[in-house]
Formats: C-alpha cells, structure tokens, sequence
C-alpha cells in the first residue's frame, strides 16, 4: 500500500479522530484530570492586582509547593486578561480551554495552507493528533497562553496589509514580551511598513498600561524586565532553551556568560542561514518557523509548552520539504513531542531547583532545542536545493540535453 493511498483511508476518518480527540480531551477538563490550569489561574487572579499595585508582588497560593508563581508578564497584559476574573473560574476555565482548541485548529489549517494543502480533513487529522502531544497538551493542561500567541502572530503575520501585520506582532508582544523576535520577518521581508506598525502597536499597549498604572509600568519596565530568576527556575528540565540545557550540563546556571553568548551566536548563525534559504525560495511558512525557534533558542527561559511552534514546523517538514533530511528530522518532532520526555524528566529530577544530574538526564534533556536546530539546518539545506533546482543557470544546462533527446 502506497502511503498516499494509505493518507487518503485515514483522511477519510479524519473527522472521527478530531471528534474523539475533542471529546477525550473536553473529558478531562469536565473532570478536572490533570487540568490544575495553574498558569491561567495567574493570569485570573492577579489581574485585579493591576488596580491595587500589587500585580508583581502578588503569589499563587494554591500548587505553590516548590515555587509561588508570580504574574510575569507586562502590566497590558494583565489588564486583558481582567475580564476573566469578572466570571466564575468554572466558567474561566472552559472558555480559555475552547479558544486554544480552536487557535490550535486555526495554526493547523493555517500552516497547511501555506504549504498549500487546503483539504481541511488534514487539519481535521492534524488537529486531533496535535491534541495530544506534549507542548499542546502542557499548553492545554496548564492554561497557557502560547496558542493564542501563535495564532494572533501566524494569522497576521501572512497578512497582505501592513497595519494587520505590525499590530498583530506589536500586541502579542504587548502581552509577552517573546513574540517580539517576529519583527525580525518584516525587516528581512523589507516590510518597513509592517515593521514601523509594529512598533507602534507594541508601545501603544505600553501607553494603555502607563494610563492605568505609571507605577506598575515603571516597575516592570526599569527593574524587573529581565530577571529570569523570577520567571522561574532556569535549570528546570521544563525549560527547553539553549541556556537551560546548557545549565544542565555544566551543573550550574550559565548566566549570559561566554557560554550562553557563544551559543547564541551559533544559533544566530544557523538561523542567519535558514532566514537567507528561506528569502530566495520565497518559502513564508518555512521563514515564520525559523524566526520563531531562533527566538525559542535564545531566550533564558523557554518551557516545552513555548514550543508549540514544533505545530507549523512539523506540517512544513511532511508537506513542503520532500527531502530525506525533512522526514529524518519530522521524525525526531513526532518522537520528541509525542513520547513525553520532558514530563519524564521533570519526575525524575530531585527538584525543579537542583541543576547538577545525571549524565544522560543531561543529554535526554537537550531534545527540544537539539531538534530546533536540526530544523533550521534541514529549512538551509531543503531550501537550497530547491533554490538550485529551480535557478535559471540550471534551466539553462538542463534546456540542451533535453534538445538532444528529442
């Protein structure tokens, strides 16, 4: 059996898998299995702190056996998220449950379609899988925000209007601060507009919340804006950035030293390359994933659930990419997100605040940014050639030889 014939029996129950995936996961939030939603809890409850003036000194009581979690993000944030503490957490909690279901739905069918695939039974496939891998699932499981934030960036970002593009990027990083790294789309795209949009709309969510609260503002913007140590502990096997991993494997916190400098640099390098094979063959989806994971590399904290991009970069490798380099590293995503490793991990390891562990805790440790780096290196290399395939030069040797078969 071909695996196009094979695709098309199982796109043909497609509808039956994401009903099945809906309902078993609509099942644990109904029963509250593993769904402590500790994350969207924040987000709730410290909120109303943006008109007290205690927002960063604020603490989630509740699950606070190894850390108290404190609110992170800028003070706009907050405010928007207000309207969740006006209803019953009850009521908070499936409503946040059912928009992320349905920005995972939109980041599928988006991605396929930018690899041209428009047969929503794939997104129907997709989707029902994706349900169950481990960044959604720790997205889901924890409230977080992280599929809101790739649906706003990948369903503006692709926009024909400049003013969408940039407000879609400057909001989300109105609410946190990463998705700021998608700016770095417009300036290669030479989309000066896109990106001078951008910047407006990230310091008009500055201005609102400076409306609301000079002082909380000020807080977060001259003394708490890059203290890592209060987003959490950055030695955690949760968190899947270079500097993590890196941490883990000298046994202690690298800081921004040499080392954690020396592999920015190389993922910027690496990146640098993606981006350029990315430009020439005119691939977006492809362009959007590395920007997005050299963000996710760079960052002191990226928690596995961050990397709900491996969603776009996965339907990239299966539809766009068609080399052996692609299925190679599309299987290292499906094992990598599908096996749960990093909750292992974190079972494993004496304490989220204990950085020294075994050797291969170590290694094991590594496979996020491990196989986002492998992803740039298969975007150059497939992007590349298909750039050299396509060149006029090769059209022009090619044209000959087919002259003298006929």
């Amino acid at each position: 059996m071909g695996l196009r014939t094979l695709e098309g029996r199982v796109l043909a129950i497609a509808p039956w898998i994401l009903g099945a995936s809906l309902l078993g996961h609509l099942a644990m939030v109904a029963f509250q299995t593993k769904m402590t939603m500790v994350d969207l809890m924040v987000y709730r409850n410290a909120s109303p702190e943006l008109f007290t003036g205690l927002l960063y000194e604020w603490r989630l009581k509740e699950f606070s056996d190894q850390f108290a979690l404190p609110f992170t993000y800028p003070p706009f944030s907050a405010l928007v998220f207000v309207p969740l503490s006006w209803v019953p957490w009850g009521v908070a909690r499936w409503v946040w449950q059912l928009a992320c279901l349905a920005c995972l739905w939109f980041v599928t069918r988006k991605s396929l379609q930018l690899v041209g695939s428009n047969d929503p039974r794939r997104a129907m496939l997709w989707t029902g899988l994706f349900v169950w891998v481990e960044p959604v699932r720790t997205t889901l499981n924890y409230g977080q925000i992280n599929l809101v934030l790739a649906a706003l960036l990948l369903g503006t970002m692709v926009s024909a209007r400049s003013w969408k593009q940039g407000a879609g990027v400057g909001i989300a990083a109105g609410l946190k601060l990463t998705p700021a790294i998608s700016g770095l789309y417009f300036l290669l795209h030479r989309r000066y507009k896109a990106a001078v949009w951008s910047i407006a709309a990230f310091f008009g969510t500055v201005a609102v919340a400076y409306a609301v609260s000079p002082r909380l503002s000020n807080e977060y913007w001259f003394h708490l804006l890059g203290d890592a140590s209060r987003v959490g502990p950055v030695a955690s096997a949760i968190n899947q950035s270079l500097r993590g991993a890196l941490s883990r494997t000298v046994g202690y916190d690298i800081g921004t030293g040499p080392l954690f400098i020396g592999a920015v640099v190389v993922a910027a390098v690496l990146a640098g390359f993606a981006l350029h094979a990315s430009l020439k063959a005119k691939d977006t989806l492809a362009m959007i994933v590395a920007v997005q994971f050299l963000g996710l590399l760079v960052s002191p904290i990226s928690w596995s659930h961050h990397w709900v991009w491996a969603v776009p970069a996965l339907m990239w490798l299966v539809y766009a990419a068609e080399h052996r380099l692609a299925t190679i590293t599309a299987t290292a995503w499906i094992v990598a997100i599908g096996s749960y490793l990093i909750s292992f991990l974190l079972k494993v390891q004496p304490s989220i605040w204990v950085i020294p562990r075994p050797w291969h805790q170590s290694v094991l440790g590594w496979v996020y940014p491990a196989v986002g780096v492998l992803t740039l290196v298969t975007i150059t290399v497939v992007l590349r050639q298909r750039t050299r395939e396509r060149s006029p030069a090769a059209e022009d040797v090619e044209h000959p030889v087919d002259l003298l078969r006929e």
